[in-house]
């Protein structure tokens, strides 16, 4: 079915009608749980040591978001922009409700680390032009009470600025109605009721935190459990023990979490580790490597994870969140595509790379050519197009207007359908053409980390610069020490796996590539430091 639709069956699913959707907007459901279950607990915020330090009933969270209300409308107007600059905790999901009660226009970013604002954030600010700037809710006055009324489907509840792992953030019109259907669908998707349990430790300002870990519970009446990102990367497993401790339905990350967590195992003692109640593990966000989905099933086995819970899935900001995703309970697919082929833009089976399915499309979609715009032939790679109710409205201030045209969402992403299931095999704008051969930067990075011990996994960033008759592929990889073995074994390396040489290769400096929020490497960051001659010199190879 890889050509033009899945509108049979995507229609066939979407049997709510307006009225009904408009009935389960966020505010109107938070409300209804609010009178209907005061006392159930909606969150909980764990600390450093996974301890409970803050907890949310449904009523609570109601009155404090009531409060907030309260507050911004004494000093905004309806559709103003919030900035939320809050730490991880549960001020920010009571912010972020207040503001939906308030109908202004939420806009989550990073908060400050070590006193300094980032760069993408004072960005995001300026094409934002926002009323306020909301970094805690110590001015909230406790008592203040603000009655929601009810929301329009069609308005905006906030802007989602995407990570700016290709370009610069750019903010996504999610609406209410977007909302409201994208949580539909996940539910769906993942088989998910009031008692799926969750625990969290993305970025509540990233859309895969806030919406899968913070709007999906409140969508289904269930308990999610939320961790700070520091906590996870300073102690990797105290995420799996929060799953055990919990008992857990469903939790999930990138694909660099199900890594570090196997990297941590072999120095730990995991005896109290408890893995099975564990339905839902999804991997999301960056490209899903099919062996480490397969070391984390072989690593944690033995402590009740089952391999058929791995739910690889597919979103993006400009979709809110979902678009794909796997089966509970049916594991992920895998599909080995002859290497050649897959360079000539065709998936035909044989050896050279194992490519991991995102699932089964919960929305229309399209593989199309990126230069004719035409639907893809059978087995062909090209850009993902998405419809559906959950595409948002465009980007603020009217940018980049060709992403939302023709009736889908260009997504920018390279892929395919076969078989019913979606296969991402890359980014059009990162996409490196060496003699009419295509060439996936993802694959060159996973080589060259493979390739020598003391590179840094999830450091690496391949991406072309023009030559003379065609592109020429630069290599940057942060290496923990000078050796050197490093850049013969990772020139080697990849003429061996790609028959592709290396026209550069720089050994930086530990963190010096600069990454998303969900892990992703910045590679049009990174080549413009390339460019710029920013690498640290002390590590560099001579150039060829």
């Amino acid at each position: 079915m890889t050509g033009t639709t899945h509108r049979g069956a995507i229609a066939a699913r979407m049997v709510d009608t307006l009225e009904r959707r408009m009935m389960r907007l966020l505010p109107d459901i938070l409300q209804a749980r609010a009178a209907d279950q005061p006392d159930d607990c909606a969150y909980v915020f764990l600390d450093e040591r996974g301890a409970e330090a803050e907890l949310l009933t449904y009523s609570e969270l109601h009155f404090r978001a009531m409060a907030v209300a309260a507050y911004l409308r004494e000093r905004c107007a309806q559709g103003d922009r919030v900035i939320l600059m809050i730490p991880p905790g549960l001020d920010f999901v009571v912010a972020y409700v207040g503001c939906l009660y308030a109908h202004v226009i939420a806009v989550p970013v990073s908060p400050p680390r070590n006193h300094r604002i980032h760069d993408a954030t004072r960005n995001i600010i300026a094409d934002c032009d926002p009323a306020m700037v909301l970094t805690s809710l110590d001015d909230v006055d406790p008592d203040g009470t603000l009655e929601p009324d009810r929301c329009d489907a069609a308005s905006i509840a906030f802007l989602q600025y995407t990570s700016g792992s290709t370009s610069a953030p750019k903010g996504v019109m999610v609406s209410h109605g977007n909302l409201a259907a994208n949580q539909e669908q996940i539910q769906r998707a993942m088989g998910h009721d009031e008692e799926s349990t969750f625990v969290g430790w993305a970025p509540l300002f990233h859309d895969q935190g806030l919406i899968g870990n913070v709007l999906q519970p409140l969508h289904l009446g269930a308990t999610s459990y939320l961790m700070s990102p520091g906590a996870f990367i300073r102690r990797p497993l105290l995420w799996l023990s929060a799953i055990s401790k919990y008992r857990a339905h469903s939790s999930g990350g990138p694909n660099f979490a199900f890594d570090v967590c196997v990297a941590h195992a072999q120095r730990r003692d995991l005896s109290d580790l408890d893995l099975s109640s564990w339905r839902v593990a999804f991997n999301g966000a960056e490209p899903i490597r099919p062996e480490s989905l397969r070391r984390f099933a072989e690593t944690f086995a033995p402590y009740g994870f089952d391999a058929n819970a791995l739910y690889p899935c597919y979103g993006l900001a400009e979709a809110t969140l979902f678009v794909s995703g796997s089966r509970k309970g049916r594991g992920p697919r895998y599909l080995d595509a002859d290497r050649d082929e897959l360079g000539r833009g065709h998936v035909v089976p044989g050896q050279g790379r194992t490519l991991v399915g995102s699932g089964v499309p919960e929305a229309d979609i399209r593989i199309v050519d990126p230069h004719t715009r035409q639907p893809s032939e059978p087995h062909r790679i090209g850009e993902i197009w998405v419809a559906g109710e959950q595409v948002a409205q465009g980007y603020w201030n009217g940018r980049s207007p060709d992403t939302f045209a023709d009736g889908y969402l260009h997504t920018g992403d390279l892929g395919v359908v076969i078989d019913e299931e979606l296969y991402v095999v890359g980014r059009v704008k990162d996409l490196i053409i060496i003699r009419g051969r295509n060439v996936y930067p993802h694959d060159i990075e996973l080589t060259a980390q493979s390739a020598h011990p003391l590179v840094r996994p999830g450091a690496c960033a391949a991406f072309a610069i023009s030559g003379v008759d065609t592109d020429r592929l630069v290599v940057v990889a942060e290496v923990r020490e000078e050796r050197p073995d490093i850049a013969g074994a990772i020139r080697a390396a990849i003429i061996r796996e790609h028959e592709v040489a290396v026209a550069d290769l720089v050994l930086s400096a530990p963190g010096r590539l600069q990454k998303t929020s969900s892990g992703k490497i910045m590679r049009s960051a990174a080549k413009k430091c390339y460019l710029e001659g920013g690498f640290d010199v002390d590590c560099e190879e001579s150039r060829v």
